[in-house]
């Protein structure tokens, strides 16, 4: 029995996320005897599970009107070729993968021509946690047939609207290993019984280069001043940004490393084991380093421009921006958005939490009340068995 599925997805994290996901239906499907195919739009991650990609989208993405305006015409593009080829060879399913403009597009676009191809939606906007506007909504439930909710919050606010939704919960769960020792990790990357790491998690997006890198540099150069025994790791989720993060650690004349996105994956639970802090931009990562208790400090900038579009005229409104402190509802992490995001201020907050026992129980207290708003491992597998069956 020949199946196919299409995945558009996009960003570093869509990619993650893609190729968790298309692992577990690849799985699921051999159960069951089904002869899988999946193609669509992600990166490497997702082809190297063997998703044929259509087109590269991790490097066709930006927070902010200004910063994505040389994306339009790209992206546009990119979206004609793939509506088109759904039209000509229309899958069993579309999953669209987080990835909210060009998806909420194509999800539109497809029932408008009211061509019978199921929609299903994973990782969806967190619209119950922003408001753009008088709080209307996107009209992703229209044409969503399904809903893969990975948040409680998310799954009823989309069924109150009358969404039809599974609360799979959260796929990092499935990413959680238990990390090695202290003693390994040291061995492992060469560190001394002293020294340990200060990690930074800047970017992503080429205009996080930009916008946030500098700043945690800086931020970076004053702590290890303080505390010489601390190292600085970086690690690289996109090839490109490597020779960026190599000079910003050289002309801070800063004492750390650069791990590669070839070797991320292998020295990432050793980094881990050694992180007393971590200074990084708000997205996922948060919700990782929350899961291996680590203390962490969040922060973001964007162009005056689009902070000036979201708030005056957008009336775009969120309380937090990191999704650890959406989703208890308070403050756990620290957070420095726009004016606040300097080196001063991020300064003073790390040291608190490297000098002060309290600072950091207080932040793994408020980890531990994640679990239960996160739901149970095997969270990728629950949803590609539901996609699975509902192809059959």
């Amino acid at each position: 029995m020949k199946k196919k599925i299409f995945i558009s997805t996009g960003e570093v994290s869509g990619d993650l996320h893609g190729s968790l996901l298309s692992k577990a239906l690849f799985d699921e499907a051999k159960k069951k005897s089904i002869d899988l195919e999946i193609c669509g739009l992600g990166g490497e991650r997702m082809k190297k599970e063997g998703v044929q990609i259509l087109q590269d989208t991790t490097s066709i993405s930006a927070i902010g009107i200004w910063e994505a305006l040389p994306l339009i015409l790209p992206t546009i593009r990119i979206q004609r070729r793939f509506y088109k080829l759904l039209k000509k060879y229309p899958p069993d399913c579309l999953i669209l993968i987080d990835y909210m403009g060009p998806n909420i597009n194509i999800g539109t676009k497809l029932k408008r021509s009211r061509i019978n191809i199921p929609i299903y939606y994973y990782i969806a906007p967190q619209e119950w946690a922003w408001r753009v506007g008088n709080n209307s909504t996107t009209n992703l439930i229209n044409f969503s047939d399904k809903i893969f909710a990975i948040f409680k919050q998310e799954a009823k606010f989309y069924k109150r609207r009358g969404g039809n939704v599974s609360w799979v919960g959260h796929p990092m769960l499935d990413l959680k290993k238990k990390l090695p020792s202290k003693k390994v990790s040291r061995t492992i990357l060469k560190l001394k019984a002293e020294q340990n790491i200060l990690l930074l998690m800047p970017a992503s997006r080429p205009q996080e280069l930009k916008y946030i890198l500098p700043t945690f540099l800086k931020t970076a150069k004053k702590l290890q001043l303080r505390y010489p025994s601390l190292v600085v790791y970086i690690p690289s989720c996109r090839g490109v940004f490597d020779k960026k993060f190599r000079q910003g650690l050289e002309k801070n004349a800063i004492k750390g490393k650069v791990i590669s996105q070839q070797d991320y994956s292998e020295f990432m639970p050793y980094i881990y084991s050694l992180t007393k802090l971590a200074l990084c931009k708000s997205g996922t990562v948060n919700m990782e380093l929350a899961l291996y208790g680590i203390p962490q400090i969040i922060g973001y900038r964007v162009s005056r421009v689009t902070a000036f579009i979201a708030k005056r005229i957008l009336n775009f409104k969120v309380r937090f921006i990191s999704p650890v402190n959406l989703l208890l509802k308070k403050f756990i992490i620290p957070e420095f958005v726009q004016k606040n995001f300097n080196e001063e201020k991020i300064f003073y907050k790390a040291s608190r939490l490297l000098d002060l026992k309290s600072e950091k129980v207080k932040i793994k207290k408020g980890y531990s009340h994640l679990k239960e708003e996160l739901g149970e491992e095997g969270v990728v597998d629950r949803a590609a068995k539901e996609i699975i069956n509902s192809i059959m």
